[in-house]
């Protein structure tokens, strides 16, 4: 099979690879895959949003619903994560599948709120998580990270929080490369003064905190904290340039997952899970080091963008019938840029059925005036 790419004339593409769903998820490490909603009419397409969901599930991957990778902050109202919040725990219990989900402050409006607002706003979106037996993921706030003027003010929000929870939470730490609004959290842009910050926050809380997400895209950065946390805190990376030395870890540690990239790779996240599991190491590297330089490719700067390229996978792989999205997302890589992500999807084996991913290329470069 054949297609001509912008700069890459004739491209021939590869076999796919495939992965069966295992029996069930990975012993030996925790993952989650942030997933991405499909946009339908003037909502979301439920049943699409909802199926893609269970196929996580169906390879053993926890969901880790209303994150980011759904575009909190980026076009989807609270209304609307409220109900895919309900939703996806229903689908969570009838399923089986493990499922955490984002806590933010996204209901209040634009602009400055107290600091009596913003926790105002996080337990009432709290509240609707524990309703439906979900882990909390207690969001990093855009509004906190205005109003907050110290390490002190995110200290007293989150421990008022966190006294309260009904079960361990985790924490979430989003760099401003995923979100610019976000510079400075922990209450310093240094981050050596904002990661004792929240270690601090952590030792205080520990038996209330499963464990801390960080998206830093800095693996050292990243070890570093891992090993600094109480024991029984995971780390969960959201490392999407370094998720396999990260996961696969060291003599001393390693992170468990909750990561975007792993939404369009998830049958070779499971099977590279397994393969650790089973010691194969090898099998591990090899399955998923073709998906690194696509996950470098699709978080690339502006990285915030990521979710057009996950949602552009979805639908060349049949898990979506259309390319759109919520608020218009899908204008906001290059066609250049897609052309790419196109033959790393395919270099790394992703595409179950080559034709289809094929068509739907030629035809959305050709909209693009590109073919």
């Amino acid at each position: 099979m054949r297609i001509d790419l912008p700069g890459a004339p004739g491209y021939a593409m590869s076999e796919p690879r495939t992965y069966k769903p295992p029996a069930g998820p990975a012993a030996s490490r925790v993952a989650y895959a942030a997933a991405h909603v499909v946009a339908g009419g003037d909502s979301l397409d439920w049943d699409a949003t909802l199926a893609f969901r269970r196929h996580l599930w169906s390879y053993g991957l926890g969901v880790a619903e209303a994150m980011d990778t759904a575009q909190r902050g980026m076009g989807l109202d609270w209304p609307t994560t409220r109900e895919l919040i309900v939703r996806s725990g229903e689908e969570a219990l009838s399923a089986g599948g493990r499922i955490v989900c984002g806590a933010g402050t996204d209901q209040l409006p634009a602009g400055p709120a107290s600091l009596e607002e913003i926790a105002a706003a996080y337990e009432e979106q709290l509240a609707v998580i524990e309703s439906v037996g979900a882990v909390p993921v207690l969001m990093a706030s855009r509004h906190l990270a205005a109003a907050a003027s110290g390490p002190e003010d995110y200290a007293a929000v989150y421990g008022r929080l966190l006294a309260q929870v009904r079960r361990p939470v985790v924490l979430h730490w989003l760099g401003p490369m995923f979100d610019p609004a976000l510079e400075g959290y922990w209450g310093s842009s240094d981050l050596d003064v904002a990661s004792g910050a929240l270690l601090a926050l952590i030792e205080e809380h520990a038996s209330r905190i499963d464990g801390v997400k960080i998206s830093l895209l800095d693996a050292g950065r990243e070890i570093d904290l891992r090993r600094r946390l109480p024991s029984g805190v995971r780390l969960y990376t959201g490392d999407d340039f370094n998720y396999p030395e990260l996961i696969r870890g060291d003599s001393e540690g390693h992170s468990d997952a909750l990561l975007g990239v792993f939404d369009p790779i998830a049958p070779a996240a499971a099977a590279a899970l397994h393969a650790l599991d089973g010691g194969d190491t090898a099998s591990y590297e090899e399955i998923f080091g073709p998906t690194v330089p696509l996950a470098r490719h699709l978080f690339e700067t502006p990285t915030y963008y990521y979710k057009t390229g996950v949602v552009f996978l979805a639908w060349l792989t049949d898990h979506q019938r259309h390319f759109r999205m919520v608020g218009g997302l899908e204008t906001a890589r290059s066609v250049t840029h897609m052309s790419g992500l196109f033959q790393l999807a395919d270099a790394a084996g992703l595409f179950p059925d080559p034709d289809l991913a094929a068509h739907r290329m030629r035809a959305w470069l050709t909209v693009q005036g590109a073919a």
